[in-house]
């Protein structure tokens, strides 16, 4: 009876990509891999809140293959459409120097807001997000 799965996972911090002018950002990744509706909550969710929604990463053939890679993809592979809210990777990403005295507290605050907004829309709508879009599967490089 899963409807859609929300995976936040490393979102308090800044990557490489981002600097001081552009960091009110999160990668969006796999919002739209499956369902339009999944995708539209998204950016319904983002309404007041302002964040630079990035999506370079919402695409199958993303090299750094960030879709098939986190907790989110267990759920798509079933066809649940699913969205990972990331922060991209940064000197200490996956390492031990990874603690919190390096969150930063208010991209964290307003990225789980849109976390939550999204988790709001999809629990108050009429219907289930429709996959209306063929899963994508990993290639075998």
């Amino acid at each position: 009876n899963t409807i859609a799965n929300v995976n936040i996972d490393m979102i308090g911090r800044v990557d490489y990509e981002h600097n001081e002018k552009t960091r009110d950002f999160v990668y969006v990744i796999g919002s739209e891999m499956l369902s339009s509706d999944l995708h539209k909550a998204v950016l319904a969710a983002n309404d007041g809140l302002g964040i630079d929604l990035d999506m370079r990463y919402n695409t199958p053939d993303d090299p750094n293959r960030f879709y098939y890679r986190s907790d989110h993809y267990n759920f798509a592979k079933h066809n649940i459409p699913s969205v990972f809210f990331f922060n991209g990777v940064h000197d200490d990403y996956h390492k031990p120097g990874d603690t919190p005295d390096k969150i930063e507290y208010d991209l964290l605050t307003r990225r789980t807001k849109l976390a939550f907004n999204t988790i709001w829309i999809l629990a108050n709508a009429e219907n289930r997000p429709v996959v209306d879009k063929e899963s994508p599967m990993p290639s075998t490089r």
